[in-house]
């Protein structure tokens, strides 16, 4: 396993993290959940991806009990707060309150005193983001969080977040956005932005939600059981479930040949060669499938390889320079 620093931190994390979005508590028992933590601590993963909303709260329990035992200092952990976790008004947002309350709540279910990086799973359109920026201040103060991120704000929202962050004395380290082959939306201005202020990625659906691991065909129905076949999961992938992307995803199979990778593998390198990415995210409902795409660590693609997937997928990509996040939107 490699490991980068998050942004322009002292923090290191594991090129490869484990996220438990749509499997812990969820779509995967929980014995096949702990079989997956302990293949990705086995291959050399220290830094696990969860959310208070996961699974309504389940899926940070299960991942608490999976690390129960290990050596705390050897870990990076990152949870979220923004969505709903209860039914008051006050148990969602970016609120002084539900910041505060939601930390311990994340705390106890995650059998930590602390939590490497306490990420904004939105932006709150509805709270101030000096109050928002203030209780991350205190939460950081208080030790129950190191450093401080956020997932899918625009580059303006980052920019302000991170001011806000210098003044109060503490470090916005890091960006959780979508990044794939096919959706490359944060390239346009997240991207420049963050390099900008010293914040680094940590990436989600870096294989596109399955789809570019190849398993669907143009033409033909999804396997039973997969990701396109489940109710819960499935919202995020039918932007690609077409023909004309699913034909390009398997002309990219000589490519990922070529060099020796699974599509899978060769996906999840891919986003690895932008060096303000940190940390690519993957998900698994079985051990194998960890121990297959922590081999996209360390690996490093010819320019004239990344020239062949621009031409192969070109026309399939999903690019907006003005892309704005919705708060409606998860995970």
């Amino acid at each position: 396993m490699n490991f980068r620093h998050l942004g322009n931190s002292g923090l290191m994390v594991s090129e490869i993290s484990y996220g438990n979005w749509l499997t812990h508590g969820s779509q995967v028992e929980e014995a096949a959940a702990l079989a997956c933590v302990r293949a990705a601590l086995d291959e050399g993963i220290t830094s696990f991806d969860t959310a208070d909303v996961y699974a309504g709260t389940r899926a940070e329990e299960v991942l608490g009990r999976a690390l129960k035992g290990q050596r705390r200092e050897g870990l990076e952990i990152f949870t979220k707060v923004y969505w709903p976790t209860g039914p008051g008004r006050n148990d969602r947002g970016l609120s002084r309150k539900h910041i505060l309350e939601s930390i311990n709540g994340s705390l106890r279910r995650l059998q930590t005193d602390y939590v490497d990086l306490y990420q904004a799973h939105r932006y709150d359109h509805e709270t101030p983001l000096e109050e928002t920026m203030q209780a991350f201040a205190d939460v950081v103060r208080q030790g129950k969080a190191l450093y401080i991120g956020v997932s899918e704000w625009t580059a303006e929202e980052l920019r302000a977040g991170v001011t806000l962050a210098r003044q109060l004395g503490f470090q916005l380290i890091s960006s959780q956005p979508q990044y794939s082959m096919l959706w490359r939306i944060i390239e346009g201005k997240v991207i420049p932005t963050s390099r900008e202020l010293g914040v680094g990625q940590i990436v989600w659906s870096p294989i596109a939600q399955g789809v570019l691991t190849g398993k669907y065909q143009p033409g033909q129905k999804p396997p039973e059981g997969s990701r396109a076949t489940d109710e819960k999961g499935s919202g995020f992938i039918q932007r690609f479930m077409n023909d004309e992307v699913l034909t390009r995803v398997q002309q990219l199979r000589p490519v990922a040949e070529g060099v020796g990778l699974s599509l899978a593998q060769l996906a999840v390198a891919w986003v690895l060669q932008n060096q303000n990415v940190a940390s690519a995210i993957i998900g698994a409902s079985r051990p194998e499938q960890v121990k297959e795409n922590v081999k996209a660590a360390g690996v490093k693609l010819s320019p004239e390889v990344m020239r062949r997937i621009d031409e192969i997928l070109g026309p399939v990509v999903e690019r907006d320079p003005a892309h704005t996040a919705s708060p409606a939107k998860r995970p």
